[in-house]
């Protein structure tokens, strides 16, 4: 392989990384899809989200309840609650 056709080679992988990291980037959201705006920060190395609906960056699917905040806010915890 000629030195030409390896810089060729070099260039086509470059840019094929670049498109392909550039598709990969959030769509300007630098937190994860979990979390509501302004509830963390990017750079915090923990990402836990306060419990509850206002925490979320969707709204509930249905009507939040007793149970499912009791669930939230024990979760990661292995223990459900007691409903």
């Amino acid at each position: 392989m000629t030195l030409a056709r390896l810089a060729k080679l070099a260039v086509v992988a470059g840019a094929g990384a670049a498109v392909w990291r550039a598709a990969r980037r959030p769509n300007g959201d630098a937190h994860a899809a979990a979390f509501s705006d302004g509830e963390t920060e990017p750079e915090n190395f923990d990402q836990t989200r306060s419990a509850g609906p206002d925490g979320m960056r969707d709204e509930p699917a249905r009507e939040w309840d007793r149970v499912d905040q009791a669930a939230d806010e024990s979760f990661p915890a292995s223990d459900p609650p007691p409903y």
